[in-house]
């Protein structure tokens, strides 16, 4: 079959609730096959435009039946479900029944639609259960007595480079083996569960199953569901029996993955971490991402030698047949619309747009029954041969070393075991027949745990599940029975009701009490277990209402359904709870804004930072306190004023970060939010490791992702403002340094005046009343960090400050000396900046905006106190929580705007200053006038000339401080030089008249003298 181009379709989603309520702008727009985006940032400039086999428009245009279902509204371009479906699911299935090999995958960020598309949401089913279903009613089609179907189906989920089973309870520690098959050289999942399945409610069964392990699994170690794939595997099998009785077998293998959220590894910004080659984050989509890029350069022919990189992650791995492989292939791109996710939708749009240049080879999988059979016979006695004589002999010469040698022979000899099995496996898998094999299949189907029974949940209070994938949401539910509950962990004794496992799960958690409608939790007394209601902390027995919600330990988030008293539910509740509710909850009892009327585009994304990080804080300090690791942490919201190089006068995002403190000797480091993500998935493979029975005591500290060497610790910071040099005065004031949460942490004495180009001050005579007059000069003024003093004892090994400022039109970084040894350091460094023209902006940046200096202290590596060392984590934790009860008493309020406000104060006092300054300007003018005026009254009635005084008195008004001597006087200058003009034209009037009739001139040097008094005055 001739090569054929990978189909490629992307789909817009509508605005999410968040969205709306921020009023997000649309930067998506559809037109027949073409989309378009426009950057939201550069109204102006022309959208990008790609061209793909499918452009959805699924927005906005829709209406929604009686039933549930979403159709297009009159005359609208709405994609819906079944129309996705019938582009794309009934191509899949057309081929399934030909007997090609199918593919189809869904890509997109985290919330983008991918799995709407792909599973659907209530009765709006997407592509996978949609083929399913009309899989098997063509199945039901068939009156031909000579060919029969078999399906089998599969489930599996990759998470961290590692396979987990979905349909299996019991997976190996570090998930399952994948194999390369030595005579087709495909990969496989070694031991993955193959169901037979006769009916599309039989997958039904078997995806709920599959869901519900996977919500499990991310509860237990909160193993984000975003960043998992999804494969589900659909074998589907023709037997067709011809005229000589003999069999022939026409398969089919449908793969349908859900791929993980495709957030850019950048956009974290997890920048200079020196354990982020070591994480695993987005391995497999980047590896993805250049096993496509390869394809399109081999497809188009731009390059000769092209290695596919298949090898680099398991993903790409078991992708293989479906990237350039034999199988035809479509690609959904789920595409968010709003103007905040722009980046991300961006290059969602580019990874499609090379993806729809890979060409496939994709062949009918058609072979006779029996040969298939003695194939494998014969392929097994190659094998079971190879194995006796030794095993596979390696070449010598080849260039590797004795041990890579025997290693790569041990690892040839583990494949050709593991295919051995396989083989014997499937020859075993015939000798039963279809029937047996579905008949065992269905009854341990049958006994599988279905969803709850939908009647009982409107009578009997329960608890739900909330998790952050909605397709995960409500897919566990414990009824809570007249009565006690117990809650722990299932190693308790007794067992618990509810088993719960994970991060701060006790063994005896918590009880919930149930009389007649009435329900009460109590934590075990002594457990010193964690349980949240509606955000804050259990303390005793409490009674719970309708729709109250429940955080046990640090991952299990339920919400209590309580049918029996719906009255007592909280009117201001939303009809349906979801996980980013009671996140939000959370966030806002912890002191953080969640409101998001009036907010700009960089504080919604630093809210939505917030949200996503909390609960990552609260996972690693509870895996701190578990492996001991005698450290904590906390979320920190920088203001853009505290930030090092803030600039105030810009629309600077706050940034977010996650402060780790040694709790034995009281180090701290702040992390950017990417670096702390990074770590915090390390830290995630390190506990299970620990779970796994691994020793972790003797990692080196260099592996160790709670460990990080000492460095200098931000003290706080001060904001010097720069309004006086618009006025060319100088400036000197002792700053407040403030810290991120606003508190004081000392003082610094600086210094702002201009000068020359050498740094020498200038004379007051070159204040101005207009800062206009300055523009196109050269300007110059000098910085000096003069003495500084620290409150607190710890930050004595080291002080020192670093500011940037614009020195000659380039960002330059500006650092003092450290000072050692002293809470009072005295730094006297001065640094001379230099604009060489001054324009407008620049004394728009003097005033309203300031140079952030930022105080640094040195941090070691001491020795804590002996009586903290016989401490754990969590009670040092509790300690310190002590500690601070004061500061949290105030509120974390502080933490957002403490800076802000520390910041304005300054700002304040750097305009009183400056009012002062000409204020006291305007006295000398206001004295001058009463001068003027005094020294005009006294004057003779015959002296009071108007026009005089009027001018005299101008030149006050119009002066400028100092200058106002100097000027006064040069203008009495010109008043007296213009008298002296006047007298000497009234002489030489007279002169004329009185001149001999003889006409004679005056002589030349009489002339001359004349106009040169005249010359010089003027």
């Amino acid at each position: 079959m001739p090569d054929e181009s990978v189909k490629v379709a992307v789909r817009v989603r509508p605005f999410n609730q968040r969205e709306k309520d921020r009023q997000a702008k649309l930067i998506i727009k559809m037109q027949g096959q073409m989309t378009t985006i426009k950057n939201p940032e550069t109204p102006n400039e022309e959208p990008k435009s790609f061209s793909f086999d499918y452009s959805y428009w699924s927005h906005d245009g829709f209406q929604e039946k009686s039933d549930g279902i979403l159709e297009p509204a009159g005359g609208s371009n709405y994609a819906s479900q079944r129309r996705v479906f019938e582009d794309l699911g009934q191509g899949v299935l057309d081929n399934a029944f030909e007997g090609y090999n199918c593919s189809l995958f869904a890509y997109g960020q985290t919330g983008s639609g991918k799995s709407f598309s792909m599973v659907g949401y209530g009765n709006n089913k997407g592509i996978v259960p949609i083929t399913c279903d009309e899989m098997f009613k063509a199945m039901g089609r068939n009156s031909d007595s000579n060919k029969r179907f078999e399906v089998t189906f599969s489930m599996l989920e990759i998470y961290n480079e590692q396979v987990r089973d979905l349909l299996s309870k019991d997976n190996p520690k570090g998930g399952l083996n994948v194999r390369q098959n030595p005579k087709l050289g495909l990969f496989y999942v070694e031991n993955l569960k193959r169901v037979p399945v006769g009916s599309y409610a039989e997958i039904e069964k078997r995806t709920e199953q599959g869901t519900a392990s996977r919500t499990v699994a991310s509860t237990n170690m909160n193993a984000t569901s975003s960043r998992a794939h999804t494969v589900v595997t659909i074998t589907f099998d023709q037997i067709i029996k011809n005229d000589s009785g003999s069999e022939t077998k026409k398969s089919s293998v449908m793969n349908l993955v859900d791929l993980a959220g495709s957030e850019r590894a950048d956009s974290t910004g997890a920048t200079g971490d020196r354990l982020k080659e070591g994480a695993n984050i987005n391995k497999s989509l980047s590896a993805l991402g250049n096993v496509i890029s390869a394809l399109a350069d081999l497809s188009m022919g731009t390059k000769k030698k092209i290695m596919v990189p298949y090898r680099d992650s398991v993903l790409t791995k078991l992708l293989q047949n479906a990237l350039g492989g034999n199988s035809k292939t479509i690609m959904i791109a789920a595409l968010s619309p709003a103007d905040i996710n722009y980046d991300e939708t961006l290059s969602t749009l580019r990874y499609a747009d090379r993806a729809k240049k890979i060409k496939n080879k994709a062949v009918v999988n058609e072979n006779p029954l029996d040969k298939l059979i003695r194939e494998l016979k014969e392929e097994n006695e190659k094998l079971k041969k190879a194995m006796e004589s030794g095993g596979v002999v390696m070449q010598e010469g080849t260039g590797l070393s004795p041990e890579e040698l025997e290693k790569m022979r041990k690892q040839m000899e583990e494949d050709i075991r593991a295919q051995l099995m396989a083989n014997q496996a499937m020859l075993a898998d015939n000798d039963q027949s279809w029937d047996d094999k579905l008949a065992e299949a269905r009854t341990e189907t049958e006994k599988i745990e279905g969803g709850a029974d939908d009647k009982r949940k409107t009578k009997e209070p329960h608890l739900i599940n909330l998790n952050e994938d909605p397709m995960l949401s409500g897919v566990i539910c414990h009824f809570l029975n007249g009565g006690e509950t117990s809650i722990g962990r299932k190693d308790a004794s007794p067992t618990p009701n509810i088993c719960l496992s994970g991060l701060s799960i006790q063994k005896q958690h918590a009880v919930i009490y149930s009389t007649k409608g009435v329900i009460e939790i109590e934590s075990v007394s002594g457990s010193g277990s964690k349980t949240k209601i509606n955000g804050l902390p259990l303390t005793g027995r409490k009674a719970l209402c309708h729709k109250d919600r429940i955080l046990f330990g640090s991952n299990h988030m339920y919400v209590l359904m309580n049918p029996m008293k719906p009255e007592t539910a909280d009117t201001s509740l939303p009809k349906e709870i979801t996980w980013e509710y009671a996140q939000k909850e959370i966030a806002q009892v912890k002191g953080f804004a969640t409101g998001s009327a009036g907010l700009s585009k960089e504080q919604q994304i630093v809210q939505e930072q917030v949200l996503e990080i909390l609960p990552m804080v609260s996972e690693v300090n509870a895996v701190s306190e578990e492996l001991n690791k005698q450290k904590s942490f906390e979320v920190v919201l920088i203001s853009a004023a505290a930030q090092e190089g803030g600039d105030v006068t810009q629309s600077q995002a706050s940034k977010v970060t996650v402060k780790m403190k040694n709790l034995l000797n009281g180090n701290t480091w702040l992390w950017e939010r990417g670096k702390f993500i990074t770590r915090r998935y390390l830290i995630q493979e390190l506990y299970q490791k620990f779970l796994d029975g691994e020793d972790i005591s003797n990692i080196p500290k260099e592996q160790d992702p709670f460990w990080e060497p000492t460095e200098d610790v931000l003290v706080g910071t001060s904001n010097l403002f720069l309004q006086s040099l618009s006025y060319c005065l100088d400036f000197e004031d002792t700053l407040n340094i403030s810290d991120y949460k606003g508190q004081e942490e000392g003082h610094l004495k600086v210094k702002l005046e201009p000068c020359d180009a050498k740094g020498k001050p200038i004379d007051e005579e070159a204040f101005v009343d207009d800062p206009r007059d300055l523009l196109n000069k050269p300007y110059h003024f000098k910085l000096t960090i003069e003495t500084a003093n620290i409150h607190k004892s710890r930050f004595s090994k080291g002080i020192l400050v670093k500011y940037t400022v614009k020195n000659n039109g380039k960002a330059e970084e500006v650092k003092t000396p450290t000072v050692k040894n002293t809470l009072t350091p005295t730094f006297n460094f001065s640094k001379i900046v230099t604009i060489p023209k001054l324009k407008q902006e620049n004394l728009d940046f003097f005033e309203s905006g300031c140079i952030t200096l930022s105080v640094y202290g040195i941090q070691e590596d001491t020795m804590p106190d002996a009586k903290l060392l016989k401490l754990n984590t969590r009670e040092l934790r509790q300690m310190e929580n002590m500690e601070n009860s004061q500061a949290h008493a105030s509120g974390r309020r502080a933490t957002m705007f403490g800076n802000e406000i520390a910041s304005d104060t300054s700002h304040l006092k750097t305009e009183v200053v400056l009012l002062q300054r000409k204020y006291e300007r305007l006295q000398q003018k206001e004295r001058r006038m009463q001068q003027v005026c005094e020294e005009w009254s006294n004057k003779p009635d015959g002296e009071k000339q108007f026009e005089p005084f009027f001018r005299v008195v101008s030149a006050v008004a119009n002066s400028t401080g100092t200058r106002l001597k100097t000027r006064v006087q040069m203008l009495n200058q010109v008043l007296q030089g213009q008298k002296f003009v006047k007298q000497m034209a009234l002489e030489k009037s007279a002169n004329k008249k009185a001149a001999p009739s003889n006409g004679k001139r005056p002589s030349s040097a009489e002339h001359n003298k004349t106009e040169s008094s005249a010359c010089v005055i003027q």
